[in-house]
């Protein structure tokens, strides 16, 4: 309010010396009490996630008095990169948006993000690149380095009700899926339990491309669309998933395998020890922790017999910045994005959600506090991620659209649980459907 120079010359000499007064008084105030750089991240953090999430943006603000992250919610990934997407064209979009690892090329080929190395770097940031965990930087990394701060990452493993299977007479779930088979209908011929397994909501992805993934079967050419757009996919001539998704479809026809109802949630059926397993994402920690009242472990994905199994790919998302913000807001988003590499951080929110450290000095952090020791389920993931040499099969997936073609996989397979076709005819239709979605983006951002 007493910024503008032009202003000055109505104060007579006494009111001079009141109003400069109480410039020198404004001025002495700590910088909390004065306007903060503010800044909006856009993130799809729903639930338990929305609570911790805000908990570290909070602490992010309390830690310096320059600038304020305001955290909003605009649903699932979908919806939140559909609001950045319309906010973007008329220029309202937000400094910060979290996008999951399926929209890597629809934001790196979108012309509307700012890459963060760049972003760190000018903002005088020594960000050292290496010492992010490799399985899950790399899946982000253009020139070597990443594109996006890889922020809530996450892998498939497989929950299980320990009492249930105790009470069945086995010590743990078996290791291959054909021994796994004999334990779940033991389980129900015993009457332990009427749900060997819920199907969780993204089963395509723990149950399919990662089963592809740890199986090294290739889902798509050019190393699953590493090696450029020209990329298709062939995951309906891999016999071992045809053969897994007809097991799975056998499953259900004899109730083992369960989806769940309407008003009911995969979780909550795991959760409240009406199903004794459940292959979900190791976010799950917090629901399972509070929600669990039965002796529960989690494991490695099963391997079919005689496969050594290679790596899981990762999922969850990153944090991107986009174009056209103020310097002052990109020295905010900067900032912030430090805030959340940094060890203290990656270590608290790791613990809090049961994502994986980003950074291979958290990761050392956990472990050396003996962290793992006292909670082994936590660390599946990060082995699981870390297992053997990664291939063009398991080294990720990088589709354009692959949202909408993970849809029409969807719808495939759903015809199977409902015996309009077997699972042959269903993953041909998806490739050939898919292949079709991945033509037309390739036209769309070609050279």
């Amino acid at each position: 309010m007493f910024q503008n120079s032009k202003n000055r010359h109505w104060l007579s000499a006494g009111s001079r010396t009141i109003g400069l007064g109480m410039l020198a008084a404004v001025m002495a105030l700590p910088a909390s009490a004065q306007e903060r750089v503010q800044i909006e991240w856009w993130n799809a953090m729903g639930g338990r996630l929305e609570e911790i999430a805000n908990k570290m943006v909070s602490d992010f603000n309390a830690s310096q008095d320059k600038y304020e992250v305001v955290s909003v919610l605009k649903g699932n990934y979908e919806e939140t990169m559909a609001a950045m997407v319309s906010a973007y064209r008329v220029g309202e979009q937000p400094a910060i948006v979290q996008a999951a690892e399926r929209g890597f090329l629809t934001m790196l080929k979108s012309g509307a993000v700012k890459p963060v190395p760049a972003l760190m770097a000018e903002e005088g940031y020594d960000t050292d690149w290496d010492n992010f965990v490799a399985p899950v930087a790399g899946f982000y990394l253009v020139d070597g380095k990443p594109a996006a701060l890889p922020f809530n990452t996450s892998t498939p493993v497989f929950w299980y009700n320990a009492d249930q299977f105790r009470e069945a007479g086995f010590d743990a779930p078996a290791e291959t899926w054909q021994e796994l088979e004999t334990q779940l209908y033991a389980m129900k011929e015993q009457g332990v339990t009427d749900c060997g397994m819920v199907l969780n909501s993204d089963f395509f992805w723990g149950l399919m491309e990662n089963y592809a993934a740890t199986h090294d079967q290739q889902w798509g050419t050019l190393a699953n669309g590493f090696g450029g757009l020209g990329t298709e996919f062939v995951f309906n001539e891999s016999e071992l998933l045809t053969g897994h998704l007809e097991r799975m479809s056998k499953w259900m026809d004899d109730d083992v395998l369960v989806q769940a109802g309407q008003g009911l949630s995969p979780s909550q059926l795991f959760v409240s020890g009406e199903c004794a397993t459940w292959v979900a994402s190791t976010a799950a920690h917090s629901a399972v922790e509070n929600g669990a009242e039965f002796d529960w472990s989690a494991t490695f994905l099963p391997a079919e017999e005689g496969v050594e199994l290679k790596n899981s790919t990762i999922g969850g998302g990153a944090l991107w910045v986009l174009e056209g913000k103020s310097d002052e807001e990109y020295a905010a988003a900067a900032a912030f994005l430090d805030f959340v590499a940094s060890v203290p951080t990656q270590v608290w929110w790791s613990k809090a959600t049961g994502y994986v450290p980003v950074t291979n000095a958290a990761y050392d952090a956990l472990t050396e506090e003996g962290y793992f020791d006292a909670h082994p389920t936590r660390e599946v993931a990060i082995l699981q991620l870390n297992r053997g040499e990664p291939t063009d099969n398991s080294r990720g997936f990088r589709f354009g659209n692959h949202n909408q073609a993970m849809q029409m996989l969807v719808e495939e397979v759903q015809k199977v649980w409902t015996g309009e076709k077997d699972a042959q005819e269903a993953l041909d239709a998806a490739a050939a459907r898919g292949n079709e979605v991945l033509r037309q983006y390739e036209r769309l951002h070609a050279d």
